[in-house]
């Protein structure tokens, strides 16, 4: 179901973004908070919190800075496999058990 959800959220980033001309009032965008909400938890938590998000993206809240909060890793494992290795999200730890997902950026990677 998360697939599905998924590539709805992709098409409507490549193809309909164009008419709401950039009027999310947070960052990242509802639609990336969305996508990382369905990567990261189940349809029925991911689909509750990407809700309240879009609820919340009108006139009537200030926005600003909103990543999604997910719950940290507890075990570190150590690869000894010394290979290139892609990062696309970074955890940043918040409190002992809560972190917040940055989306790196791939612009200045070569």
């Amino acid at each position: 179901m998360n697939r599905l959800v998924l590539l709805v959220i992709k098409f409507y980033q490549k193809y309909l973004t164009i008419l709401s001309f950039g009027s999310c009032r947070y960052y990242p965008t509802c639609s990336s908070y969305a996508k990382v909400q369905f990567e990261h938890n189940n349809f029925f938590k991911a689909i509750l919190l990407s809700t309240l998000r879009i609820l919340r993206c009108n006139p009537l809240f200030d926005g600003g800075f909103d990543y999604v909060k997910t719950n940290c890793p507890t075990k570190n494992k150590i690869n000894l496999e010394f290979k290139k290795i892609k990062v696309k999200y970074w955890l940043v730890p918040v409190n002992t058990n809560q972190c917040l997902i940055l989306k790196h950026n791939t612009k200045w990677d070569k």
